[in-house]
């Protein structure tokens, strides 16, 4: 059965995301701790993702971030389109990597995976569902315009769409 995505207004009181259980990026059992991710240098300490220190005898596990940018699956997509967004590139990925940089030193495993131009649009993929809606907020604080934020009921994924 197809998942149809829905829209969602910011400030609503509906849930936006499904049940965590639906995505196979998350963690499906606990891991040895300390544990650190091989690529990136996260470590798994106290139940969740941190930059920290490798601790000593650490074990090796790929984070969930590295694993979707290995597979290439996205969490999240942020689709920047307009001829605002066209004339002002640089300054707009400027301060997508900036609230990414932020992002990440509280929560290790919100990562933007690529920012690629597609025809009209810039399309950028993150490993997070929070992180593409946090990045498509900033743009609409930053530079006004409309966003638009779709989500498929049955998976873990969100669609935000920022025009100017």
């Amino acid at each position: 059965m197809k998942s149809r995505a829905q829209s969602f207004k910011p400030g609503s009181q509906e849930t936006i995301f499904p049940d965590p259980g639906n995505d196979a990026y998350k963690l499906q059992h606990k891991l040895p701790e300390p544990s650190v991710c091989p690529t990136c240098g996260a470590a798994y300490h106290k139940g969740r993702w941190q930059w920290m220190t490798r601790p000593p005898g650490a074990a090796e596990v790929v984070c969930p971030a590295c694993h979707r940018i290995a597979d290439r699956e996205p969490a999240g997509y942020l689709y920047i389109e307009g001829e605002f967004a066209s004339r002002h590139r640089d300054e707009l990925v400027q301060l997508l990597r900036h609230h990414e940089e932020h992002e990440r030193t509280e929560h290790a495993m919100e990562r933007i995976i690529a920012i690629d131009d597609e025809s009209d649009k810039t399309v950028v993929t993150t490993t997070g569902v929070h992180l593409a809606r946090n990045l498509g907020a900033a743009l609409k604080t930053a530079f006004n315009g409309t966003l638009e934020l779709k989500y498929g009921k049955d998976e873990n994924l969100l669609r935000a769409y920022w025009r100017r």
